[in-house]
């Protein structure tokens, strides 16, 4: 290969369709908070909520079509964890901003998942000058989807309770599901890096 050839593989791989989608995710948390940052009204719920729908869409794409098409790069790798966390923390602290996550136990449960994805972002990286992988679980995908859609529920606050009435207790139900599960793999990834916590000893 041809050293002209590397860095226009690089190009190739950074303007990709993943790698693009990723983007449009990192670029729809500021919106999303914008949107949720009171006073919020109910135009500006359903906006953000289309808005962090359609970020989610984008989190499963991304990783699929990198895949299938066999576009998968270090830069997509780098920032695809990156974009999901950023989304979510965000979001859950403008949904407590405006009061949608404001029950004394639910905010329990966004602490947890807050402190667990800082946890486990800092044992990704610590792992990864040791060329060690952890690859998600299957547990670790429930708990993304019970996240997102419990996230939902608490972005649509008192507009989609005036669809759905209960809305914001099944947004709570998710949100704890979410936290428990999120406790569940935080475990499993502490243990799958204990045996090589002090390497560098």
């Amino acid at each position: 290969m041809t050293e002209t050839a590397v860095p226009n593989r690089r190009r190739r791989h950074t303007l990709a369709l993943p790698n693009l989608l990723t983007y449009g995710r990192l670029v729809a948390v500021p919106v999303v908070a914008w949107l949720l940052l009171p006073p919020s009204e109910d135009w500006m719920r359903w906006s953000a909520l289309g808005v962090y729908t359609a970020a989610c869409i984008t989190d499963f794409f991304d990783g699929y079509l990198a895949r299938i098409w066999k576009q998968q790069s270090p830069l997509g790798q780098m920032l695809d964890p990156v974009a999901d966390k950023l989304l979510v923390v965000t979001t859950l602290l403008a949904v407590t901003a405006n009061q949608s996550l404001a029950a004394y136990h639910t905010v329990w449960a966004a602490i947890i998942i807050m402190c667990r994805e800082f946890l486990v972002s800092g044992l990704r990286e610590y792992l990864a000058e040791w060329k060690v992988r952890m690859p998600v679980s299957l547990i670790a995908k429930w708990k993304t989807t019970a996240q997102m859609f419990a996230l939902g529920f608490f972005i649509a606050g008192p507009a989609g309770q005036a669809v759905v009435p209960p809305s914001i207790e099944i947004g709570a139900a998710l949100l704890w599901i979410a936290a428990v599960l999120t406790l569940w793999t935080g475990i499993d990834y502490m243990r799958a890096g204990w045996a090589h916590f002090g390497d560098d000893e």
